[in-house]
């Protein structure tokens, strides 16, 4: 489980630190940086995927995503005793993520290119990565680093050892080298992320994935787009807590019986509803009554990741049916881990009773996202390495 997420430089998380617990709830007005909190975390995943590049281009290169505001927020420029101005910066232009694990821990830091190294000045550049055992960053825990394109690891011995490895700017250790022998922990470390899921926003127009009839394969985990749902329903059916599916089904939707309809190889979700001659196809359900069922696909996977994220599951959620999401995402935290982005009050209302929620407050301070209300002694201990 993460019990640490550090971000600076990304946006409006000029240098935050956050105690993650099993549960943790995020919320605040709109603009206050919950978004960049899910971003940064969904980049983070990127890594370990080889998708960094794509993913920074898709926001506009690194460049648009860096802190926009001055590097050092004085009091005088707070209260405008001081006026806002561009000054001579002392410290190199940098985005930092990382996070601690009771087990595996890693930071990378991106920075700007030289003009004379690429031809693609908005491309990022891989300054240091860091892996190491526990929270602590000290000692013989360190067990991989990388300083621009060099690597060195820890061998069985616990002597370093330089890596020949061809590591370009851009690209990751975790995805460049994978030695079960020479480097165990990074394997260990790109798998458990790889596990990661993400799930920001589920298409429910006429057209959507999940409306469609699909080939019947055997789907522990539910894809980011919801193409594979009625595989995901039926896996869960099969092969993991069924009773629990028709459960959250008959909570949000009372005396609903959820069924899957096979014609050959194809599979098809349908829905039984009180009052209703017959079954409704996934093509006829309303929007909110899929996106909760693609909701319980994701949230009673048989293959639970090692972090999910949910991003404003609410959306297109009629209230009454927010409580019913609330106990399926407090069953789900039992035994896993879990991020919500929320700004739904009944949502929040429900998750923050549970015993092992922790709640983070956002609200924007001159520019830069602030936690409302986080005890200062709970704040962890982070540095970030050197370059």
């Amino acid at each position: 489980m993460l019990q640490t997420l550090a971000i600076a430089g990304y946006r409006s998380l000029k240098d935050v630190r956050l105690p993650l617990s099993r549960l943790n709830l995020v919320t605040g007005p709109n603009g206050s940086g919950k978004s960049s909190l899910y971003r940064s975390l969904r980049l983070l995943s990127e890594t370990a995927q080889g998708g960094l590049i794509r993913s920074l281009a898709q926001e506009g290169g690194l460049q648009s995503t860096l802190w926009a505001g001055p590097e050092i927020i004085t009091n005088e420029l707070r209260l405008g005793q001081t006026p806002l101005q561009g000054t001579l910066r002392k410290k190199p232009v940098h985005l930092r993520l990382g996070f601690t694990s009771d087990d595996l821990s890693y930071t990378i830091e991106l920075g700007l290119p030289a003009p004379s190294e690429t031809s693609f000045a908005l491309d990022p550049v891989i300054k240091r990565e860091c892996l190491w055992q526990g929270s602590a960053m000290k000692g013989a825990a360190l067990r991989a680093d990388r300083r621009g394109n060099t690597l060195r690891c820890r061998d069985i011995h616990n002597k370093w050892q330089n890596i020949d490895v061809l590591l370009t700017n851009y690209t990751s250790m975790l995805t460049e080298f994978a030695s079960p022998t020479d480097a165990a922990e990074i394997v260990v470390m790109r798998d458990t992320i790889r596990t990661w899921r993400f799930y920001d926003y589920f298409r429910s127009d006429i057209q959507a994935p999940a409306r469609r009839s699909e080939v019947a394969t055997y789907t522990p985990v539910l894809a980011d787009d919801g193409s594979d749902l009625a595989s995901a329903l039926k896996t869960i059916q099969a092969f993991g807590d069924g009773g629990a599916l028709a459960t959250t089904i008959d909570d949000a939707f009372p005396g609903s019986i959820l069924q899957m309809r096979s014609s050959d190889t194809r599979i098809d979700v349908t829905l039984e509803q009180p009052g209703m001659l017959r079954p409704l196809a996934a093509a006829e359900l309303s929007d909110g009554t899929l996106r909760y069922l693609l909701l319980a696909a994701a949230l009673l996977s048989p293959r639970p990741p090692s972090l999910m994220v949910l991003n404003e599951p609410e959306t297109s959620l009629h209230p009454d049916v927010l409580p019913a999401l609330g106990r399926l995402i407090a069953h789900y935290a039992q035994d896993n881990q879990v991020i919500v982005v929320t700004h739904a009050d009944a949502l929040v209302k429900i998750l923050a009773e549970e015993p092992d929620c922790a709640r983070f407050e956002l609200e924007k301070s001159f520019g830069a996202t602030e936690f409302v209300g986080l005890d200062p002694f709970s704040v962890p201990h982070w540095k970030w390495p050197a370059r």
